[in-house]
Formats: C-alpha cells, sequence, structure tokens
C-alpha cells in the first residue's frame, strides 16, 4: 500500500514539470524582452515606452488566462446522475453485462441523456459510479469525470472541460499575441545582431534566441489556436471531433450544434463585453 502510495505521489509532483517549464520561460522571455531588449537595446525613448506598454498588457491577459486555466476545477457530474440505491445494489450484484446494461437503460429513461457509447450500450462509468451525462468522459490523469471534456492538458496539469473551456481558448489567444508581439518587435534587432550591425556580445543571446523561440512557438500556438476556433464554430470537442458522438438514433457529428452564435454563446457566455477576460460571462 506504501509504494502506490509513494508512487501516485511522485506522478503528482511530475506532472507539475511541463507548467514549472513554462513557467521558466516565461521568467526568461520576460527578462530577455524588458532587460536585454527594451533597457540595453532598443535606443529611442518612445519606441522603448510603446514597446514595453503594449508588451505588458498581453504578457498580463496572458498570465491571468494561464494561471485561471490551471486553478479551475473541471465540472464533474452530479450526484443525480448516480445509480438509485436499489438499483446500485443490483447493478453491483449482477454478474451479467447484458442485464447489469438493461438495469442501466431504465434508470436512463428518467435523465436527460441521450448519448450511447458506440454499441448503443448507456455510458457508465464504474470508476465514478455515475452514468455519463452527454459529452462527459472519464479523465484517467484526473481520475474523475469531466463534464464536455476536451482533453488533459500537460501544459496546465488540468482537464480542459465545460467549466474552463473558456479560459484554455483565452490562455491560447492571448499565448498567441504574446509571441506575435515579441517576434514582431524582436525581429529588426535580431537581424542586426545576425548580420553585425549591432556587437553587444550579452544581448546577442538572449535577443536571438528570444525570436527564435518566440517564432516557434508563435506557429505552434496559431495551429492549435485556429483548431479550437473551428471546434468552438461547429460545438464539437476534441474528442467529439476525432469521432462523432452517438445519439439512440445513431452518430450525428453535428448532434450539439446551436447555430453559429449558438455555439460560440455557449463558450463564452451571453455578456460579450466579458468575452476577452478570463472570468465567467455566462
Amino acid at each position: 500500500m506504501a509504494p502506490r502510495c509513494a508512487l501516485r505521489s511522485c506522478r503528482r509532483i511530475l506532472r507539475w514539470l511541463p507548467v514549472g517549464f513554462i513557467h521558466l520561460v516565461l521568467l526568461w522571455s520576460y527578462y530577455a524582452y524588458v532587460v536585454e531588449l527594451c533597457v540595453y537595446t532598443i535606443p529611442s525613448d518612445a519606441e522603448r515606452i510603446s514597446y514595453l506598454v503594449v508588451f505588458h498588457v498581453v504578457f498580463f491577459m496572458f498570465i491571468w488566462s494561464y494561471w485561471k486555466m490551471i486553478c479551475s476545477s473541471p465540472a464533474c457530474p452530479s450526484k443525480s446522475f448516480g445509480l438509485p440505491k436499489v438499483e446500485k445494489e443490483q447493478y453491483e450484484r449482477e454478474q451479467s453485462a447484458e442485464v447489469q446494461q438493461e438495469l442501466l437503460k431504465k434508470v436512463v429513461l428518467e435523465m436527460p441523456v441521450y448519448t450511447r457509447t458506440a454499441g448503443g450500450a448507456v455510458r457508465y462509468c464504474d470508476f465514478c459510479q455515475v452514468i455519463k451525462p452527454d459529452r462527459c468522459h472519464h479523465c484517467s490523469t484526473c481520475e474523475t469525470c469531466v463534464l464536455k471534456m476536451d482533453h488533459h492538458c500537460p501544459w496546465v496539469n488540468n482537464c480542459v472541460g465545460f467549466s474552463n473551456y473558456k479560459f484554455f481558448v483565452l490562455f491560447l489567444g492571448y499565448g498567441f499575441m504574446y509571441c506575435l508581439v515579441i517576434s514582431a518587435t524582436v525581429v529588426q534587432y535580431f537581424v542586426k545582431f545576425w548580420t553585425k550591425k549591432l556587437i553587444e556580445a550579452h544581448a546577442k543571446f538572449h535577443i536571438l534566441f528570444l525570436f527564435l523561440v518566440a517564432a516557434m512557438f508563435f506557429i505552434s500556438i496559431l495551429c492549435l489556436f485556429s483548431y479550437h476556433i473551428w471546434l468552438i464554430g461547429q460545438n464539437r470537442t476534441t474528442n467529439e471531433a476525432m469521432r462523432a458522438p452517438v445519439f439512440r438514433s445513431g452518430p450525428d457529428k453535428n448532434g450539439f450544434s446551436l447555430g453559429f452564435k449558438g455555439n460560440v454563446a455557449e463558450v463564452f457566455g451571453d455578456r460579450k463585453r466579458l468575452w476577452l477576460f478570463p472570468v465567467f460571462s455566462g
């Protein structure tokens, strides 16, 4: 028992390594941009101030969205999706999977659940002991069922789902903008250092690598951000994009679509003035 607990504790610690890596990259990029670029390299005060203002606005929004995503617990099914006491005892005593399914089908008739497995069975989680609501999936990493689960993201050490999908999209959006601001403002000094028009050796290393790292993350985040914007417009999760949800009538990849405006409002809420902020806006 003790080795198993120790192993689980080690796994939990290791899951924070990607988060720690991102924070180290952010700290270094902040130092490289503010100190090495703006303080030591840029000669014009007007250019320096304008760069610093734009950089800090985007940096603040990015960090706010990132920490909000990390700290927001994924929503889980309520107890109302659990089996009633009598049916639960019958389910646990029964050895036949077919009889268990018949029992689940009787219980699910009183629940707002319309999706099934690919084989037409009621989706039941033996670990959480609940009938899975539509779009709910079990995360083996978080060890719980997550409503409208999209995926488990190691970079935030959290599940992306119903309660925090907006924060995840904003995290990608502001991450994309953060890399764009750095790349667009550093590129001219990158070229000058590369062509040896500037010879400050100490700043050269930081400026060169700052541009390369920002450009690399810019391309990768742009692809991921664009993909999730498309998913929002279709009202699909990553799981549903890979495999169409199965309803009682059969598979339907557009089964949850509410129209473009409705799909966007489902993620960002009805209060448009709050869409760009990592706060609840439903």
